[in-house]
């Protein structure tokens, strides 16, 4: 028998498991007891972030460990919204079974799409009809309190689903360019006796974004990039110290082109 099947699926098993215990910790744990999605918010932020360093780090073992503990935020949530009773875990699955299938009529209905960049601005075109029901705006739905760099580029792709969107990325360069003369100019401006700091920052705010927006016609995400980045000068910085410490050297006893030459150092071995 089919139902039959699905008991023996050891994933329905293992998520069965899960819930039984989420049941038991909230009926004798004193901790888990007193939690609340309130309580819950930052620490399931953090958990997300753990499992995004994972994956920067590409450790599979980590990754399964990580997802692990999101999940346990997520039954944990389900589980205060039964007691609630605004809303089950059953009611959280089949919701978003509801929303993949209107979002994807390709699959579930007769549309034909020639690639995932079709797929996409379906997407967002669906959410857009559903939002217009709603009385919501096409980027009502981008979270106040994402990290800023993340929240440009969720903007970026909501105003693209719709069609507001550059044509080639040769076009989208130039106005990387365009804002840092802008940029340039309210420097140059402020060192000449102006009082424009605000000014200065509304340019490099837009230097940003037209730099995000142009990671994007490059495929690659900004954020990742820059973690790359941070990644990078942190090992290089920990060699420098390490080499210095080696030397018997310190901060304060080097200049900085002295330190500049531990650096390269550090540079050229990496291209060895």
């Amino acid at each position: 028998m089919q139902g039959d099947k699905n008991i023996e699926d050891p994933r329905l098993r293992a998520f069965k498991r899960l819930l039984d215990i989420m049941d038991d910790l909230r009926e004798k744990c004193p901790w888990d007891q007193k939690q609340t999605m309130e309580t819950l918010r930052h620490l399931t932020i953090e958990e997300v972030y753990e499992l995004s360093d994972a994956i920067l780090e590409n450790d599979t073992q980590e990754i399964k460990k990580e997802l692990g503990d999101v999940m346990l935020h997520l039954v944990f949530y389900a589980k205060i919204g039964s007691e609630t009773k605004d809303f089950s875990i059953d009611d959280v699955l089949n919701s978003i079974c509801e929303k993949l299938i209107v979002r994807h009529p390709h699959i579930y209905g007769d549309v034909e799409v020639k690639d995932a960049e079709e797929v996409s601005r379906n997407w967002e075109l669906i959410k857009l009809k559903e939002k217009e029901n709603k009385n919501k705006t096409v980027l009502g739905g981008v979270p106040k309190s994402l990290p800023a760099v993340l929240k440009a580029l969720r903007i970026q792709d909501k105003s693209a689903g719709v069609g507001f969107e550059w044509d080639n990325k040769e076009d989208v360069y130039k106005k990387v360019e365009e804002e840092l003369q802008e940029l340039q100019d309210e420097i140059t401006a402020n060192d000449n006796g102006e009082d424009n700091l605000d000014k200065i920052e509304d340019e490099f705010g837009d230097v940003m974004f037209s730099m995000i927006n142009y990671a994007r016609f490059l495929k690659i995400n900004p954020s990742d990039a820059l973690e790359r980045t941070n990644k990078k000068f942190i090992n290089r910085f920990n060699q420098m110290e390490g080499f210095m410490k080696d030397d018997g050297a310190d901060f304060e006893s080097l200049s900085l082109t002295e330190m500049d030459k531990y650096w390269d150092r550090i540079k050229k071995s990496e291209k060895k």
